[in-house]
């Protein structure tokens, strides 16, 4: 069976085809009646329709999609991210095209290869490392890129990230107001740049209250549970502490892991604190004290920023950060004195 024309639906609503692609257009709505807009929509969903965009493309010079790069789709903090990118996108009549670069540098120039071959009108990055070359090569060809919930090292580029400091500094002030003294800091790689602002903030937190908490921070390789098994276990071995505070929650289960290698409970022996909120975190045992950031709405705003920018070219980059939370749950919990009559400070 042929594929249903823009034709098709026009006749099917009883307009004429202009006022059809009028009426499907999100960039023109309002110029078609309310009553109007519904029957060609009604018309086009019963029928199956789904418009040329390659052909829009070729007859306006934009393809309407947008490329949407992420670092590990395993993540679970990017699902909600690329659900607020795609809908907001979906309202204004673009489609994201989504790709995973695996954390993988070279992986990423290839993918943003094989996006621009499809004629993308511009690029959501939430790949990017600190020192980002292809990023930064995009950006000298005046493609319209945006960053999200990354930064790039010395590059004035538009973008969305979470304003790590508030959520951390309330986290700190929570775990200091239970009595820890010495709260240790798992955070991720350090080529990427959330790793860095979230590590600033630990300290100054810390240094805020009075804290010195030397040799108390070790880095994973990756975001990962596994790697925060790791990274965890290796401080342990060098500085006990009552507390730890994880760069994000795939890293504060990895610390769960670790944790129950050593025989040690949270949050009777250590308690842990995460970043970012992720789905199930409440239902973890015990449910996982975190950082809460707005994912959906970054990703929304992200959207909205490069729209802004394919449609006025010329608009000066802009950094958007969004405000964070601390959540309490029950893996944070009073310093206890151990059997031996030491505390874990």
């Amino acid at each position: 069976m042929d594929k249903p024309t823009l034709a098709d639906v026009a006749k099917a609503a009883g307009v004429h085809r202009a006022t059809a692609s009028r009426a499907l257009n999100p960039a023109l709505v309002g110029r078609i009646s309310a009553v109007t807009t519904a029957k060609v929509h009604e018309a086009a969903e019963r029928l199956g329709y789904v418009p040329d965009l390659l052909g829009q493309g070729l007859r306006t010079s934009k393809t309407r999609t947008i490329g949407v790069l992420i670092p590990d789709l395993a993540n679970p903090v990017f699902a909600p991210i690329v659900r607020g990118i795609e809908d907001h996108l979906r309202e204004h009549g673009y489609e994201a095209l989504l790709a995973s670069t695996d954390n993988d540098p070279h992986r990423e120039a290839t993918l943003l290869d094989v996006l621009q071959t499809r004629r993308c009108d511009g690029f959501i990055v939430a790949s990017a490392l600190r020192n980002d070359l292809v990023v930064r090569h995009l950006l000298d060809q005046g493609v319209n890129v945006v960053l999200v919930n990354r930064l790039v090292d010395g590059l004035d580029a538009p973008a969305v990230v979470s304003d790590d400091a508030i959520g951390i500094t309330a986290a700190i002030q929570h775990l200091f107001d239970l009595g820890h003294r010495v709260i240790g800091h798992i955070g991720g790689p350090l080529d990427v740049s959330v790793t860095t602002t979230r590590l600033e903030a630990y300290e100054k937190a810390l240094a805020s209250l009075g804290i010195d908490a030397p040799d108390a921070v070790e880095h994973a390789t990756g975001y990962t549970v596994e790697a925060g098994r790791a990274a965890f276990t290796r401080l342990l071995q060098r500085r006990p502490v009552s507390a730890v505070i994880a760069g994000n929650d795939l890293l504060a289960v990895g610390c769960y892991v670790a944790l129950a290698e050593y025989g040690l409970r949270c949050p009777d022996d250590v308690s842990v604190v995460g970043f970012n909120d992720m789905p199930l975190t409440a239902h973890l045992f015990p449910p996982l004290s975190t950082v809460t950031m707005p994912q959906h709405e970054m990703g929304c705003a992200a959207a909205r920023m490069l729209l802004a920018r394919i449609n006025d070219p010329d608009l000066a980059p802009t950094m958007m950060a969004m405000p964070t939370a601390f959540v309490a749950r029950e893996s944070s919990g009073p310093t206890k004195r151990r059997t031996d009559g030491n505390t874990t400070d």
